[in-house]
């Protein structure tokens, strides 16, 4: 499939992308490698195949929950650049 020059200055204005013209010559060619490919992907007979949720049988190991030592809140005040007695101070952002 081929892309023209307006596809790929409205997708990299969408992007937010400032593309050279070096630049989006290269993009034209990997995005009408991509279109390519997915041509051939609609070729093939997927009569009969489930759609996937998840790309594997494989499920989360999740470790178990202990209790283990924290940082003591002195400790971590200590290294803050500016304190005042049990809270981190940083700038205002907000008026």
């Amino acid at each position: 499939m081929k892309i023209d020059q307006n596809t790929i200055d409205k997708i990299s204005h969408l992007a937010r992308l400032k593309l050279t013209d070096a630049q989006s010559e290269e993009m034209k060619g990997k995005m009408e490698q991509i279109l390519s490919w997915m041509e051939k992907l609609n070729e093939i007979d997927t009569t009969g195949v489930e759609p996937l949720t998840h790309m594997s049988a494989e499920l989360n190991h999740l470790r178990e929950d202990k209790v283990t030592s924290h940082l003591e809140k002195q400790s971590a005040l200590k290294n803050a650049p500016s304190a005042d007695q049990n809270f981190f101070r940083v700038p205002r952002i907000i008026e």
